[in-house]
């Protein structure tokens, strides 16, 4: 009752913590959305409204400049023409459509406009006028440039207002913005705790017990969990601990009668031919050299015949041993049917592979089989070797089997490669059954 209880306990954390956050981050959300629409607002009234009029503003000046800068030009030039085409640029500036708009703009435009006409008009009987005016126009000209920067800063303050509104709500956007992380990290604080506690630990100790589950090790022990889907997981793994250890010993059993040969206790064929291919893929991917051998146990029928199945069962089994005790680890050799025997020797060329076949065709030679009767009998075998550096394995147990043949061909107990010279290493004909 205890661990259900704690169990609920943190869910309900977890489900309060997700509620709290949630109103929070809403409530977070919906201020940062109506400071978002404010900025928005702002900056629609800042492109249709305020640009526009800072824009017209911008032609004002402008033009009032431009209206400075002609009449600083009929002052400047000496001749009538030039005077009169820069005066009908200041009358067509004085009723541009900007300067009426604005009264003050308008107002000094029309006395600039009617200064500069009774310049010009007098320079026509007298061009040395103009210059007895200069410092008139110096004071007309003043309130000109004062006008400019005046209008100037009309357009500017039209935008600084929107811009501080817009420049304000982003700053209380920013604000609660930072109110909003400061909320998501402290729920993402509490929530890693919890997970951390309540999940992580515990997975972290299933998964140990998991790579270390072994029917060779004992059963994994676990902490008191709050969570009742931990329960159930470590309880599983505890029942597939004891299964992995009923299951053991059947598998042993499954796994030799599958790769081994009943009556030798070898490799059989199916499991040697897999082992073989691997390997020899390793040593064609790498170009080192490997060696494949076909072995018959000689006049094998005549034995079986002469003595009876036991003794060639005695046999096999004796030959068997011999060839486990005398090749490498390395070594692979199977019982392929019969009285015939397969080997695959790794990292060897078949010229130094005769050599230790040619060893163990001596020791067979030389050895006694005891039967139960108290006779004893000797075998001697006949190997062929295949290079298999470059071939699949089929085709070089073809070549070794070949080899196996002309070995017989030539008088049994002798070692024979495939492609190479008929020359063996014979102890001699064979011999039969002592």
């Amino acid at each position: 009752m205890i661990k259900p209880a704690k169990g609920m306990q943190a869910g309900r954390a977890f489900a309060l913590l997700a509620s709290i956050f949630v109103l929070a981050f809403g409530t977070a959300v919906v201020q940062l959305a109506l400071d978002q629409q404010r900025v928005i607002e702002a900056n629609d009234r800042l492109q249709q409204q305020t640009v526009p009029e800072i824009i017209r503003y911008q032609q004002l000046s402008r033009n009032i400049e431009k209206l400075r800068q002609e009449g600083e030009r009929i002052f400047a030039v000496s001749s009538p023409a030039p005077r009169q085409q820069s005066m009908f640029v200041v009358t067509l500036i004085a009723s541009h459509p900007s300067i009426l708009d604005h009264p003050g703009a308008a107002q000094l435009a029309r006395e600039t406009e009617l200064f500069l006409g009774d310049v010009v008009r007098r320079s026509v009987s007298d061009e040395r006028r103009p210059l007895g005016r200069y410092e008139e126009w110096q004071g007309l000209a003043r309130r000109l440039s004062a006008q400019v920067d005046e209008v100037a800063n009309q357009g500017i303050n039209l935008a600084t207002v929107d811009l501080n509104v817009a420049s304000t709500a982003m700053k209380l956007a920013r604000y609660k913005l930072m109110i909003v992380l400061l909320l998501v990290g402290l729920f993402l604080l509490a929530f890693m705790v919890l997970v951390r506690r309540h999940l992580i630990y515990p997975l972290q100790r299933i998964e140990k017990a998991l790579s270390t589950l072994s029917a060779d090790r004992p059963a994994p022990e676990f902490r008191a969990s709050v969570m009742l889907e931990i329960q159930a997981v470590e309880e599983s793994i505890r029942e597939h601990h004891a299964l992995l250890i009923q299951n053991d010993d059947a598998r042993q059993v499954l796994e030799n009668l599958a790769n081994k040969d009943g009556l030798t206790g070898l490799t059989n064929r199916r499991h040697f031919m897999e082992s073989a291919e691997v390997e020899l893929q390793r040593a064609q991917r790498y170009r080192r050299p490997v060696t494949v051998a076909m072995a018959d146990l000689d006049f094998f029928k005549k034995l079986n015949d002469t003595y009876g199945h036991a003794a060639g069962d005695a046999v096999l089994r004796a030959f068997s041993g011999l060839v486990q005790d005398a090749l490498r680890q390395s070594d692979l050799v199977c019982r392929y049917g019969g009285e015939e025997f397969a080997f695959l020797f790794p990292e060897i060329s078949p010229a130094d592979t005769e050599k230790l076949a040619d060893r163990l065709r001596v020791r067979c030679a030389e050895m006694e089989v005891g039967l139960p009767d108290g006779r004893k009998v000797k075998a001697t075998v006949s190997m062929g070797l295949a290079d298999a550096s470059e071939c699949p394995i089929e085709i070089a147990l073809k070549r070794a089997d070949e080899a196996l043949y002309e070995a017989k061909r030539l008088g049994r107990n002798r070692v024979v490669i495939s492609g190479g010279p008929t020359a063996t290493n014979d102890a001699g004909n064979a011999s039969g059954p002592a």
